[in-house]
């Protein structure tokens, strides 16, 4: 499930930064040690934890014990091991009431759940991914596609490509050629030149259209929402199943809804 549930991370944090005063080196290691649980499929014993966070065992453990105490991190029910703590989620709970983005798409992409009648989905852009922040599921529901910080790449997205649209063909190549271009499925384009020929025909429809690129058995579209200037904070998604829809069809259905969602949330910001 990993594949499907977080796109590789835009880049390490990296610990040597001497030059920089401000930088607290402990406070970065806290957070790789967090970190550690991205790719995880259960609990990680210390061992594994100093491992993925890049730091010797003798400072996981104390890194741990100290993120025990505070609750950001818990022993796993059968005490092997060790998983996320609950308190992590106060702190996600803040970035979703308190981002303005958010608070301004939320009643829109109900809305539009509503009418579009099919699974609406509202991501944030960080560097080569995008973070779901708001999932609104229709009678196809799966696990991956309920949670909120489901990460997915740019490059093989409907999103991702509105994103992408959204910059210009320096930029969004700079992102592509970033990426590590997996195939997660046998449709999934992987070549950067083939990715920013269909850069360029969502920048010219003004949506993005995706089929069993990421998701097998998927269409989805994708608008970019931005800033009054141009430059893109995320994206709305629509999905719909293809053994419901013809591509056509879907297409004709929901571009022009999600449309007029994204430019009622860029009007409002």
């Amino acid at each position: 499930m990993t594949s499907i549930l977080r796109a590789d991370p835009p880049g390490e944090v990296n610990l040597q930064a001497e030059d920089d005063r401000l930088f607290i080196r402990a406070v970065g290691r806290a957070m790789q040690v967090l970190s550690a649980f991205h790719q995880a499929d259960g609990p990680l014993s210390l061992s594994e934890v100093a491992s993925r966070a890049g730091v010797d065992r003798s400072a996981a453990q104390r890194l741990i014990h100290t993120l025990l105490i505070l609750g950001y991190i818990r022993r796993s029910g059968d005490d092997r091991g060790y998983l996320p703590g609950v308190r992590l989620l106060d702190h996600t709970l803040d970035v979703l009431r308190l981002d303005p983005v958010i608070q301004k798409a939320t009643p829109v992409l109900l809305e539009l759940r509503k009418t579009v009648r099919e699974r609406v989905d509202f991501s944030l852009f960080d560097q080569t991914r995008l973070i779901y922040a708001l999932r609104m599921q229709s009678k196809r529901e799966t696990f991956y596609a309920t949670l909120v910080g489901h990460s997915v790449p740019v490059y093989c997205t409907a999103g991702g490509r509105a994103v992408l649209s959204a910059m210009t063909d320096t930029e969004a190549r700079e992102v592509v050629e970033r990426t590590a271009l997996k195939a997660y499925t046998a449709r999934t384009e992987t070549d950067p030149d083939k990715i920013m020929a269909l850069v360029n025909q969502a920048r010219t429809d003004g949506y993005a259209v995706i089929l069993d690129e990421f998701v097998l058995g998927e269409v989805a579209i994708g608008v970019a929402v931005t800033r009054r200037d141009g430059r893109p904070l995320g994206a709305i998604h629509v999905a719909g199943s293809l053994s419901e829809w013809t591509p056509e069809d879907f297409v004709a259905h929901a571009a022009p809804l999600v449309s007029e969602a994204a430019r009622a949330i860029i009007g409002s910001l």
